[in-house]
């Protein structure tokens, strides 16, 4: 008589598939709820953890007055500022800077890397002095500038114009450069001609790298701008942040100091914009 074998007991399914399908949905939910969360809030957090941690260790006395105002002192210096009209007539000077030198250095930096990308002949002449000249610290110029220019308005905005001449120039001639030459191939045998391939293929092509010379662009205007208001400036941004170091106003120049970033972070917001505007034709990863 054969004994037949029992069944095995059926055992619990335990292949990676089955746990990550226990472990998912919580996890889902949990990163679902983030996920519905606005970008504003979840990008606001880091900052506001950084201002009670600040202000705590100011009221603590960790941070003394004397070495760094706390988040509360500086807010009411900054509304004074504010309503005395000191703080928007500072911007107003130092915007107008920005955007004579800005103007200036990115016609001079667009038009140089157009002559070097669109022509061998044009690179063979320009590159090679560009090249020279961005190694040399532009902010060791301010003498040499002061000397040319005087000690009025022409040397602050040319060692802005100067930062921002160099960097669009790399970027927009990388740009031109980095164009695939299929796309050109394709054109010419479309019967484009040589305008009409810089206009429809290669302009389009460096757009992109003209977008990110313009973002470094203006974060070195307001760099340059620091600098260049140090030079016997009787008004603006920088001249507050002087007065204030001869006063110990530590408040005062972090005031200033949040001013500089709160007008390049607007900068850089326009130039993403643009970006969205211009470039709506290039499909780009933006995270998951």
């Amino acid at each position: 008589m054969t004994v037949g074998h029992a069944p095995p007991a059926s055992l619990p399914d335990i292949s990676p598939v089955s746990l990550l399908e226990e472990v998912t949905p919580d996890a889902r939910s949990g990163s679902g709820r983030l996920a519905r969360t606005p970008r504003w809030l979840r990008r606001a957090v880091g900052p506001l953890l950084l201002l009670v941690t600040w202000q705590v260790l100011s009221s603590a006395g960790v941070l003394p007055a004397d070495v760094l105002a706390s988040p509360g002192t500086i807010a009411r210096a900054g509304g004074e500022l504010i309503a005395d009209g000191t703080l928007p007539h500072a911007m107003g000077v130092s915007l107008q800077r920005v955007a004579v030198g800005l103007l200036l250095g990115g016609t001079i930096g667009v038009s140089l890397a157009l002559v070097s990308g669109l022509s061998r002949l044009g690179e063979d002449l320009v590159d090679a002095t560009v090249q020279m000249l961005r190694t040399v610290p532009w902010v060791g110029l301010i003498p040499l500038f002061i000397i040319w220019l005087g000690i009025g308005e022409a040397p602050k905005v040319a060692l802005i114009a100067l930062g921002v001449a160099f960097h669009l120039y790399l970027n927009v001639y990388a740009g031109i450069r980095g164009v695939d030459a299929q796309l050109v191939e394709a054109g010419e045998s479309l019967g484009l001609k040589r305008w009409g391939l810089i206009r429809h293929v290669v302009l389009p092509g460096a757009l992109p790298g003209a977008m990110t010379g313009l973002r470094y662009s203006l974060a070195t205007a307001w760099l340059a701008l620091v600098f260049g208001e140090s030079i016997n400036a009787d008004a603006g941004i920088g001249f507050l942040m002087n007065q204030a170091r001869e006063f110990f106003r530590t408040d005062v120049i972090v005031v200033c100091l949040v001013v500089y970033a709160f007008l390049g972070l607007l900068a850089d917001a326009v130039v993403r914009t643009l970006e969205r505007l211009l470039l709506q034709w290039r499909p780009t990863f933006t995270g998951q």
